[in-house]
């Protein structure tokens, strides 16, 4: 006999699948869209009342004019800590991403000027990379990339992040943040930095032994692709410590 799945497993499943979802339409998720689309041998009730319970608890939420439901930041750190696959960067990329290097010698501040490039274009998000010992001196590509995700449409929201990377010290103050992680991922309010509470930063360290180092890290919406950005700023962070 198959094992029926617990309560929890259950949960997780459905949580995951709005997330994955949201992230890919920035559309909200109904009951029915899950159970018509997957195979999860529940009812469309059952499906309805997880999701009820999940927003009761601060996972989920549904704007007014819909009856799907939306991640809350609380729903993308649940499913950042637990729900997220690894995934790996297609092997094309990463030629891709190697053919980049290898065509020239480059300096530091060029390799690093090449390397925010690079992950900008691979994420669509915004890049910023900075260099210990250099307070003042960042990196930062793929700035028009705030004004293309729906989230940044308010105008005030746009003009706040762009003030935030133009005065660099806050961005800063929150990257160069002790990391407990091979890769951080702050949401929300966690950047606990104003201009950008609306955002997610996933930040990753760069360092050659004995040799220069600094932070990689990746802007983008709550609604930000975390499988795409973590499997990014892992391979290249690898990478780096090898061309430094």
């Amino acid at each position: 006999m198959t094992r029926k799945p617990d309560y929890r497993e259950r949960r997780d499943t459905v949580l995951g699948i709005v997330v994955d979802q949201y992230i890919r339409t920035i559309t909200p998720i109904s009951s029915g869209f899950i159970a018509q689309e997957y195979r999860l041998d529940l009812s469309p009730a059952t499906i309805r009342n997880i999701m009820a319970e999940l927003e009761e608890q601060g996972y989920l939420t549904h704007p007014h004019t819909s009856a799907g439901r939306v991640p809350t930041p609380q729903g993308y750190r649940y499913y950042v800590d637990h729900l997220m696959h690894e995934i790996q960067l297609l092997e094309e990329e990463k030629e891709r991403i190697k053919s980049e290097y290898y065509e020239n010698v480059m300096e530091l501040e060029d390799l690093l000027s090449k390397t925010s490039e690079v992950i900008s274009d691979l994420t669509h998000y915004t890049t910023i990379i900075s260099i210990d010992g250099f307070p003042h001196k960042i990196f930062c590509r793929g700035t028009s990339f705030v004004v293309e995700h729906p989230e940044f449409q308010d105008l005030a929201k746009i003009k706040n992040v762009l003030q935030a990377l133009e005065q660099k010290e806050k961005i800063l103050e929150v990257i160069n943040r002790d990391l407990q992680k091979k890769i951080e991922i702050y949401i929300g309010h966690e950047t606990a930095c104003s201009p950008i509470v609306g955002c997610s930063l996933a930040v990753a360290k760069y360092q050659k032994e004995n040799g220069p180092s600094g932070r990689l890290a990746v802007l983008g919406p709550t609604r930000m692709d975390y499988e795409k950005v973590v499997s990014t700023l892992d391979y290249i962070s690898e990478l780096m410590n090898e061309l430094l």
